[in-house]
């Protein structure tokens, strides 16, 4: 499908991520800017997108000649190719949610993935609206899915809630624009790296604890099998000659399958937990092949 630049004109300094993300690198950038490659590059690959606020970020940088997205979120990759393709017609279907918004529209809206036929018997426009008017009425913005992939997140207590930013919007879709988008999980999505190229991977994180839980933003869940499945796809692009750069928390088990790399530190902010005294700064790593 051809891609349709938006009707507006926004600044190419003004795209940025249009969903909040459990885990997002927005509040982080600063710190990473002395990790990312000087240089351009052929090709970027980002495959747990979320957010995207990597990408808008080094988008603006002019970093690569292509972009490559994806991440193993249906719904979420296609609210990116919707955004990127039918910018017009997500606008109009969010000012609706818009204009409808109320606890019974939310409720309504939530639960259309239990209905039948689900997903394939909606539109994809329908849907992209859907994952946006509930990421931003939805409790924390926190995007969570039980085992049978069903949508279970309660509405937020917002005022006015912000659904409809159009400017936000059409900025993100003009830096869409050229980019490939694919469902696919980490390891199909960086089969064409090559030599030079740079590899972004910011999985679900490793648990800090035992009583701690990976958020579940797809109903298989991501955990210890995963994570050392990713390791290894860390390894082989790094034979290959790869630019490489992992986020994770900082547990024995993420610095035991990364010690042949470069490891570094920051410090980010968890912002959603039930515990209001539970937020605040936290130790993550940062791997690195270069």
């Amino acid at each position: 499908m051809p891609h349709r630049l938006p009707t507006a004109s926004p600044a190419p300094e003004d795209a940025a991520p249009f969903l909040k993300w459990a885990g997002g690198k927005g509040a982080l950038l600063e710190q990473y800017e002395r990790f990312f490659p000087i240089q351009r590059v052929r090709a970027y690959f980002e495959p747990f997108l979320g957010s995207g606020a990597v990408f808008f970020h080094l988008w603006k940088r002019n970093i690569a000649a292509r972009y490559h997205l994806s991440d193993i979120n249906n719904e979420l990759i296609n609210a990116y190719c919707v955004l990127r393709d039918r910018p017009d017609e997500l606008i109009e279907h969010l000012r609706l949610h818009q204009q409808q918004h109320s606890r019974q529209h939310y409720y309504a809206v939530r639960d259309m993935d239990r209905a039948a036929g689900w997903p394939h018997a909606f539109d994809p426009v329908t849907r992209a609206a859907r994952l946006i008017y509930l990421n931003r009425t939805c409790y924390n913005g926190l995007w969570r899915v039980n085992r049978r992939g069903h949508f279970n997140v309660p509405m937020g207590r917002y005022r006015n809630p912000h659904i409809l930013d159009e400017g936000r919007l059409r900025a993100a879709s003009l830096a869409l624009q050229g980019v490939f988008i694919t469902c696919e999980t980490a390891e199909e999505a960086v089969r064409e790296a090559q030599a030079g190229d740079f590899v972004y991977f910011d999985p679900p994180y490793v648990p800090l604890s035992q009583t701690a839980h990976f958020t579940a933003y797809y109903a298989e869940g991501f955990g210890e099998q995963e994570q050392r499945a990713l390791a290894e796809t860390f390894r082989r692009l790094a034979e290959r000659g790869c630019l490489l750069m992992l986020s994770n928390s900082d547990t024995p088990l993420v610095r035991d399958l990364y010690c042949a790399f470069r490891i570094e530190t920051v410090q980010a902010t968890r912002r959603i937990n039930s515990r209001a005294e539970r937020r605040g700064p936290i130790g993550e790593v940062v791997v690195l092949n270069y």
